[in-house]
């Protein structure tokens, strides 16, 4: 089977190969024989009820400094490919809506991975919550009286943008903290949204463990260890990697996300685990798939590619325009 695959994402020539995760989907496609094009969101276009893309031919190789070759821009009728990959970064604002509206145009003739209705809908900050048993205690609100209610109750805890990402804008109030105050007058200022309140969870010092899940099924974890003095666990600003084991609480969680994913059509799924609390669905942008390969040999990218060649068999026929 050769495809015609798209890959939306943010630019390819500044990426990390080798932690990049959508590198590591575009180096298992082309072993696989799929031709590659990349775009950026900005170079979406919707004209007489049909999708475009300015698009340009995309060859990779696992060498720094000259990893991707790209070919002239075309404009390409997305609705001809075969795949789409919807991979770019978040914030999950209003230019990311828009852009899983105009993919929902050409899905599932042309299969989005994910499916873009169902990344809408599904905000890693707010998709979670569909699941409370699972969840530490959370509050979603912009009441200030609320968020000191929550925090007198709890007094440990953490404070987040609701749309953020990347552990941006993530704080760890202690009972003893006196800048709550100021931090809910920082976060007026910044965001029109809701903030996302939980409960501090200590056993994030032993890590916050990222499982992978495909077509709702756990494929592979890694641990990431905060740095000393860091609240935060992502990668790149500061957290280390280290491999881990799926415990027994760990394979309860994906079991009970995996039937919600495989109804969603939510392909390739990374989930945040802290000691016996999810804490966050990412459905956007995941990551994690070269750094499980370096500690246990699992090719991830190979049974995402599995997923999507058997999606791809069962899709609907194309309906070719008058």
């Amino acid at each position: 089977m050769s495809l015609a695959v798209a890959i939306q994402m943010d630019p390819i020539e500044t990426i990390d190969i080798n932690a990049d995760s959508t590198f590591a989907l575009a180096l298992e496609a082309q072993a696989r024989g799929h031709a590659l094009f990349h775009y950026q969101p900005q170079n979406l276009a919707f004209r007489d009820g049909r999708l475009f893309a300015r698009a340009r031919a995309l060859r990779v190789q696992r060498k720094l400094g000259d990893h991707a070759d790209l070919g002239a821009p075309e404009l390409l009728d997305l609705g001809g490919l075969d795949v789409v990959l919807m991979r770019q970064d978040p914030p999950f604002d209003m230019a990311y809506i828009t852009a899983t509206h105009l993919l929902e145009q050409i899905h599932p003739e042309t299969l989005v991975v994910n499916d873009p209705r169902e990344v809408r809908n599904a905000p890693e900050k707010l998709f979670v919550t569909n699941f409370p048993d699972l969840m530490p205690p959370t509050l979603i609100t912009s009441d200030r009286h609320e968020i000191l209610d929550f925090r007198a109750q709890h007094e440990d805890i953490i404070v987040k943008p609701l749309f953020g990402n990347g552990g941006a804008g993530v704080f760890h109030i202690k009972p003893e903290d006196e800048n709550l105050s100021a931090l809910l007058e920082l976060f007026t200022q910044l965001y029109r949204e809701p903030i996302i309140v939980q409960r501090y969870v200590p056993e994030v010092r032993q890590g916050d463990k990222r499982i992978i899940l495909v077509d709702g099924k756990a494929m592979g974890a890694i641990n990431r260890i905060p740095a000393e003095g860091e609240a935060r666990s992502n990668m790149h600003v500061g957290g280390k990697a280290v491999p881990c084991e799926l415990s027994d609480r760990d394979r309860e969680i994906c079991e009970a996300l995996g039937p919600a994913l495989q109804e969603r059509g939510l392909i390739f799924v990374g989930i945040d685990v802290i000691g016996r609390y999810l804490t966050e669905i990412n459905v956007t942008s995941p990551t994690g798939l070269q750094e499980i390969e370096r500690f246990d040999g699992t090719n991830l990218a190979g049974a995402i590619w599995d997923c999507i060649e058997e999606r791809v068999d069962t899709r609907p026929s194309r309906q070719l325009p008058e």
